[in-house]
């Protein structure tokens, strides 16, 4: 009776969308706030007798970074991915979505308290009070939002294994890049409209990341149905479930793959030539492409918005047709075109930016519909959550170093020349790792070429 249960939950395909779309909900809201202050780096950086923050350009470039200091500095997506693997999917999850909510309420509180002339000072290192604060929160949120993201990867691949599995991850991937877009779009608009407080899109943020948690729970009811009838079927799936076959000692699997180690070094590699370029895209628009200051926001947020799209339509090709590694050569030689073309500088219009833009997000939708969908077939399930784990740590060094990089460049190069010659650099060796990952595929043979969906 059990395994009738279970095949009608995991091959309905109502049920097993129906769980995507709510776990899905829940990382559009963290997506929001993590791209929710990248469109007010101008008002961040308004003197305070102007009504801002008076940040300056490096310590906006701080805040950027500060979203994996915890995550990189002590190691806590790492262990939040033996965490997932030990504990399970409900408990990581929830754990994950509170230390959101925590840390978005701390960040609010950095930027709505007026701290005066207040520094936060160790040694020599000096740091407004409102931006240590806005730090902390942040780096708090960035702990829950990653691990949530793991989980939520596992979440899928759990569901969706033999079925749509690239195109569930796309479609995970395109919402929560129309949070990214929301964020980018919005949050100048609302800080405009309560009288330029950056707060006010923070507030907002924050009451739909509330919202998500409550949606993850209600996705944890789901989950138990799943686990109970699992847990009758095969030992395979009552791993996934309870997760009662991880072991330290398999972690040498995971280190001393290679294909492993390519997917982590592209993703840390191509996503340093994206993610942080959001964050300072908006100021890029408003000198190089004479974009209104009102509209600079929306030009970054076209990447995101070209994904919610694409990700799933290049989800699907690696569904039916394969040629995973491919996709992921091919986005990462459009990452670097892109970037080229803003290093030269060529027709410094509204509109060309607008072009390159999208292009990027076809980039961007490309690299990820192939590259998340392709660690299952590298890592089983019983390992899945440390190895989205290891690759999130890996990829959060970049989230956290090159903004700060890119922030220390641009106040010596206000040109953005030298940002983008950083970028291209990430871009080729993107290109030189994806190639290297189809050789390595061919002979190992994972099956990154092949389609996902079991006929």
């Amino acid at each position: 009776m059990t395994e009738l249960i279970q095949k009608k939950l995991s091959d309905s395909t109502g049920a097993r969308w129906t769980a995507l779309l709510i776990v899905a909900f829940t990382m559009m809201m963290g997506y929001f706030i993590t791209d929710v202050m990248s469109p007010l780096e101008v008002l961040l950086e308004t003197p305070k007798a102007q009504g801002g923050l008076g940040w300056t350009a490096g310590d906006y470039g701080i805040f950027a970074g500060s979203y994996g200091f915890i995550n990189v500095f002590l190691l806590m997506l790492f262990f939040g991915g033996i965490i997932l693997d030990k504990m399970g999917i409900r408990f990581t999850g929830i754990m994950a979505c509170s230390l959101m909510v925590i840390g978005v309420l701390i960040k609010y509180v950095g930027v709505s308290v007026d701290f005066g002339d207040s520094q936060f000072t160790l040694g020599t290192f000096s740091l407004p009070m409102s931006a240590a604060v806005a730090c902390l929160g942040f780096a708090i949120f960035g702990v829950g939002c990653e691990i949530c993201g793991i989980t939520v990867s596992k979440v899928i691949t759990k569901w969706f294994t033999g079925h749509e599995l690239a195109l569930a991850m796309g479609v995970q991937v395109g919402l929560a890049r129309m949070g990214t877009f929301a964020a980018m779009s919005f949050s100048l608009p609302v800080a405009r409209a309560f009288g330029n407080r950056v707060s006010a899109p923070v507030l907002l943020g924050a009451v739909l990341l509330i919202v998500g948690l409550l949606a993850f729970i209600v996705y944890t009811v789901m989950d138990r149905k799943l686990d109970a009838s699992a847990a009758a079927i095969d030992t395979e799936t009552k791993h996934s479930a309870d997760d009662e076959g991880f072991h330290f000692a398999d972690l040498k699997f995971i280190f001393t793959n290679p294909g492993f180690w390519c997917i982590t070094l592209l993703c840390l590699m191509f996503y340093s030539g994206v993610f942080p370029f959001l964050k300072f895209a908006t100021k890029l628009m408003v000198d190089n492409y004479n974009v209104p200051q009102d509209l600079a926001g929306s030009l970054p947020g076209a990447i995101p918005l070209g994904t919610i799209i694409l990700t799933p339509l290049f989800g699907t090709i690696y569904d039916r047709i394969g040629k995973g590694a491919t996709l992921m050569l091919i986005g990462s030689v459009m990452l670097t075109f892109v970037h080229f073309i803003f290093m030269i500088h060529i027709l410094p219009v509204g509109w060309f930016a607008i072009i390159m833009m999208i292009i990027l997000g076809i980039a961007f939708s490309l690299v990820p519909s192939a590259m998340w969908p392709s660690v299952p077939k590298i890592i089983p399930m019983k390992l899945l959550g440390s190895a989205y784990a290891i690759i999130f740590y890996i990829q959060n060094i970049g989230l956290s170093l090159v903004p700060m990089a890119i922030g220390k460049i641009n106040k010596a190069d206000p040109s953005f020349t030298g940002m983008e010659t950083f970028f291209i650099g990430c871009g080729i060796a993107a290109i030189i790792i994806a190639f290297v990952l189809m050789l390595i595929d061919r002979k190992k043979h994972y099956g990154l070429q092949q389609a996902n969906v079991k006929k």
